[in-house]
């Protein structure tokens, strides 16, 4: 019964979007293809990125594995067909709050930590998507920060 009562609350949360179902519209689509879009700029998606992409995407999403690949896949041919960032980050703008914003930033920092290397196509990205986002530079870096200090101190792997 408190498992239906989650769900509930869930749901309209989320505006009762089922979770298995990702159209143009969900806000989740636009952010997964940005996240997808981040683990691929350096030339493809290693194991390790893909890995911590599936885990940042399911944790944040409250989403089963099935579902989780289910989205990844769709933000993947999202992503291939977009021109520009502007397409994933409007939709994010009209749907998210500030907080929420910033979270996906980190989210992106987090893929592109999860190999240990940061090249310079990612940590401009960040920057281009943290910018289209509203989020400062100040944010963006404190951000990097969190995230690279606990890629240092080896908690990665904990969302």
């Amino acid at each position: 019964m408190f498992q239906a009562f989650r769900n509930f609350i869930a749901e309209l949360g989320d505006g009762g979007k089922d979770p298995n179902r990702y159209d143009e519209s969900d806000y989740r689509l636009a952010a997964a293809a940005l996240l997808v879009h981040t683990a691929a700029i350096d030339g493809g998606i290693s194991d390790v990125e893909r890995v911590r992409l599936h885990g940042v995407i399911k944790q944040r999403f409250n989403l089963d594995d099935a579902s989780a690949d289910e989205l990844i896949a769709k933000a993947t041919v999202a992503d291939e067909n977009a021109v520009d960032l502007y397409r994933f980050t409007s939709k994010l703008n009209r749907a998210l709050d500030h907080q929420a914003r910033a979270r996906l930033v980190e989210m992106m920092w987090q893929v592109v930590y999860a190999d240990g290397t940061v090249t310079e196509f990612e940590d401009n990205l960040v920057w281009r998507a943290a910018d289209l986002l509203s989020v400062s530079r100040e944010e963006r870096i404190a951000l990097r920060a969190r995230v690279a200090a606990s890629a240092v101190a080896g908690t990665q792997g904990k969302i």
